[in-house]
């Protein structure tokens, strides 16, 4: 999928849009959490001693010009109106939906949420800015979080805000339709998409918002207020534990553990996130008597992650055997912790090299010829390029592996960073008396055809986009050796 790159005397196309908005956005959040700045801050530093260790080898994942500008934000709807007008300003800006996350079903804590991530799908749009979004949904239907009564009124109330301007709207399909807008209107454009996710200093109804958060505090920071702001802005690290050390020495709280897979020697995969835990903000509350009070909430954190290699459908499901043996050995022995007993299970479950992943057929590789061999081909390299297999081409040195970074995220890691920045847990429960699953459990079906439905478009399966994109760089690679 393109996008129309940047801008032109009379146009400014989807990417330099995207650009420019995640621009802002970055400096908006700054401004309303400052302890963002002090982690983008803190992220270029450790950066910075990276590529000092390990000079070139430190952008295998990714330029260091792309690694610095990377940002993924997060947002929270309520409604499918809400999920549809957010799609189509996602669209002005080259962001489609890839992927489905059901949080009502995610360890350590259900949250009565599905989500899907707004981003660029094409590589070169990755890299001239990967800005992403991870936006959920409140699932008000979903008889584990909420009686009847309840969802009627949080759909009575959603059904009463306006979260985006209309001229927001008619702008992002205007400029869909014209690939890109006008100076101009680009700029009234992104004006109005900024403010959109920016904090309200609308009072908070304190009775409904209590009400609410008895259930979940997602749910309350969704439906207890009369817009959406941006939850985390998070920057790419390129040494997570690093980062999370360096945060804590500047006096920085941070959740207690970082979230996906673990330290280890062996490949990166996937992503691994943390934060500094959600800080009170002061907002204006409305009593019960209309009275105007100040309070604090706690509803948004500094998030940031390291990226890792993505996996294949095999590699996925290997990964989840990981992570449930994981839980298995920490359930037998509660003296331990995530940290020290995630890397041994790794050591056992997965290959300690890039092309120990590859051959397993786990992770997901680009490939590039390489010219010396191609120019001056030893032995083994002449019998690969007669043979043609991809194995051989490989081994002789003929092919290079190019890992393809991994652009989407983790349910569990998602909701454990939910969990550790929440004030209580509220009451739902993402599985009945008899441990059932969502759906035994007269919980609302949500998929990925229904989002496709609500979103407007078909929304991609991440495994087989990084299939496709391995496919045809194979696919290159040896037309060029023929």
């Amino acid at each position: 999928m393109t996008a129309t790159t940047g801008t032109t005397g009379t146009t400014v196309g989807t990417t330099a849009l995207r650009a420019r908005f995640a621009a802002r956005l970055s400096r908006l959040y700054g401004a309303e959490v400052p302890a963002y700045t002090t982690l983008v801050e803190v992220a270029h530093e450790v950066n910075q001693r990276v590529l000092d260790r390990h000079g070139a080898a430190a952008e295998r994942l990714g330029s260091i010009d792309r690694v610095t500008a990377e940002r993924h934000g997060a947002i929270r709807v309520g409604s499918r109106r809400e999920l549809a007008e957010v799609a189509r300003v996602f669209r002005a800006l080259g962001m489609h939906p890839c992927g489905f996350y059901d949080l009502r079903d995610a360890a350590p804590s259900a949250i009565p949420v599905v989500s899907t991530a707004f981003r660029p799908l094409d590589r070169d749009e990755l890299a001239a800015n990967p800005f992403r979004v991870f936006t959920s949904m409140l699932v008000p239907e979903d008889r584990r979080f909420f009686d009847a009564d309840l969802e009627e009124r949080l759909h009575t109330f959603l059904s009463g805000r306006q979260l985006f301007a209309p001229e927001l709207l008619r702008l992002a399909d205007r400029a869909v339709d014209a690939d890109g807008l006008s100076e101009s209107d680009a700029e009234v454009f992104l004006d109005l998409a900024t403010a959109s996710f920016a904090l309200s200093h609308d009072p908070v109804d304190r009775a409904w918002y209590a009400e609410l958060e008895a259930v979940s505090a997602v749910a309350a920071d969704i439906g207890g207020v009369t817009t959406t702001h941006v939850n985390h802005l998070t920057p790419r690290v390129l040494d997570i534990d690093d980062l999370y050390a360096s945060m804590r020495a500047r006096g920085i709280a941070m959740i207690d553990e970082i979230q996906g897979p673990p330290a280890w020697e062996g490949p990166d995969v996937l992503l691994r996130q943390t934060s500094f835990r959600a800080l009170a903000e002061r907002r204006t509350f409305r009593e019960a008597d209309g009275a105007l009070t100040e309070g604090t909430l706690r509803v948004r954190f500094g998030e940031v992650e390291a990226r890792g290699i993505a996996l294949t459908v095999a590699g996925r499901g290997r990964f989840d055997e990981l992570v449930g043996e994981v839980d298995r050995r920490l359930a037998g022995d509660p003296g331990l912790t995530r940290a020290e007993v995630a890397p041994a299970v790794w050591r056992d479950g997965l290959p300690a090299t890039e092309e120990g992943l590859w051959r397993e057929g786990l992770g997901c590789f680009g490939y590039a010829v390489d010219e010396a061999a191609r120019a001056r081909p030893d032995d083994a390299q002449r019998r690969a390029l007669s043979d043609g297999r991809t194995e051989a081409l490989v081994r002789t040195g003929v092919l290079r592996l190019e890992p393809i970074v991994y652009e989407d995220f983790l349910p569990r890691s998602a909701a454990g960073i939910f969990a550790s920045n929440l004030t209580g847990t509220g009451t739902g429960s993402a599985a009945g008396a008899d441990g059932g699953s969502g759906a035994e459990q007269g919980g609302a079906v949500r998929d990925l055809t229904w989002m496709s439905d609500v979103v407007g478009a078909e929304v991609a399966v991440p495994e087989e986009v990084y299939a496709a994109e391995s496919d045809a760089s194979l696919r290159t690679a040896l037309a060029s050796l023929r």
